[in-house]
């Protein structure tokens, strides 16, 4: 990539929802929030799918995405991503189509196949067979969308003679990202062309499963331009130091937990496999010690780099550092958490937006 890109990342947790009157008013004022974005210089916005959780309360993301096409223009939007086991593959094609559509070609297609048991467990959608359906999910989605007429026999997915248009608006689709760190869903990416989704896990995981990404990239032989690279990490800009930490310090230990006891479900993270899945990998040990921590305080956040708080100057120091450790393409930012209030977002936005966007379009001499 020639210049490190920017989005937000939006995890539409239920507090936001919980705090207004109705649902509505949450959802307008996150459209306000990706104006601001649009304005700004922001070049993506991704909200995340999370089914029977408190974190992920854009339940039906086309849904959301074909609301936020109209008010908005130039910004590109998308999931990253959607849960291919909770939705019709059939279906989830066509809605995202009419989404391209309508924001003449601005989709960005995110696709994962989930990592929590519970949600499985209350769709009653078995949890040891995701991984192995979700490619049959991503071959039907691409017949869809270059296909008028297909027919379709897989294990999990059967259809005979459909019809489905329109297609996108982009040809021959949207572009195409997947969330995972296992060696086969880099394996996934690197045979199909996807870029790669990286979240909250310690700077350490992610540096390997990049450095094998690129690996099994150049390996391939591939002669077309790699992908890119996705990380998030949340931000909190103000105009120093001192403010930025004592503004973000009572919000961000509840990232993941406001909304939990009122439901009484497991806490994000606390069951990220299970045995029967038989890809049991020792670095989900340490996404799951992360969870716990996260809760602890500001401090936990900071010290392992999942947060960036601080002055403008510093943020940019913490982007610039692991863009060059990792190797990134895209950083996106993950401006809400916990209770923060509506105006603490925009002002952290709009000192991002500002002062850090612009050093980077500046300064691309240190982009790999």
């Amino acid at each position: 990539m020639a210049n490190l890109e920017f989005a937000v990342f939006d995890e539409c947790s239920y507090n936001w929802f919980d705090s207004v009157p109705q649902a509505v008013d949450a959802y307008e004022q996150s459209f306000r929030e990706v104006q601001i974005e649009e304005e700004i210089g922001f070049k993506y916005h991704f909200i995340i799918e999370h089914q029977g959780h408190v974190v992920g309360q854009v339940q039906t993301p086309s849904v959301y995405l074909a609301a936020l096409a109209q008010r908005t223009s130039t910004i590109r939007i998308g999931a990253m991503v959607f849960v291919l086991p909770f939705h019709n593959p059939l279906r989830l094609a066509m809605d995202c189509a009419m989404v391209d559509q309508l924001s003449h070609g601005r989709l960005e297609f995110g696709a994962g196949v989930g990592t929590t048991p519970d949600s499985f467990e209350s769709w009653n959608i078995p949890y040891s067979e995701r991984r192995f359906a979700g490619p049959e999910a991503l071959d039907v989605i691409m017949k869809a969308w270059t296909e008028d007429k297909f027919s379709y026999h897989g294990k999990y997915y059967q259809y005979d003679d459909v019809i489905s248009l329109p297609h996108p608006y982009q040809k021959p689709h949207p572009p195409m990202w997947f969330a995972g760190r296992s060696q086969s869903s880099l394996e996934l990416c690197v045979e199909r062309g996807y870029g790669v989704g990286m979240f909250l896990h310690p700077d350490e995981v992610i540096v390997d499963t990049l450095n094998t990404w690129r690996k099994l990239w150049k390996d391939s032989g591939k002669k077309t331009p790699r992908p890119p690279a996705f990380l998030t990490r949340s931000v909190y800009v103000a105009e120093t130091d001192e403010q930025a930490y004592q503004e973000a310090a009572a919000y961000l230990p509840q990232a993941y937990s406001w909304g939990e006891e009122k439901f009484s479900i497991p806490q994000i993270g606390a069951r990220e496999f299970d045995n029967s899945d038989q890809t049991y990998d020792p670095k989900q040990e340490i996404a799951r010690d992360m969870f716990t921590g996260m809760r602890s305080g500001i401090d936990f956040w900071l010290k392992h780099n999942l947060a960036y708080i601080g002055s403008p100057d510093t943020v940019i120091r913490k982007i610039a550092e692991t863009q060059k450790s990792m190797g990134y393409d895209v950083f996106g930012g993950r401006f809400k958490f916990g209770p923060i209030p509506n105006h603490l977002v925009e002002k952290s936005l709009r000192l991002f937006g500002k002062h850090v966007i612009p050093h980077f379009q500046r300064n691309t001499s240190h982009i790999t």
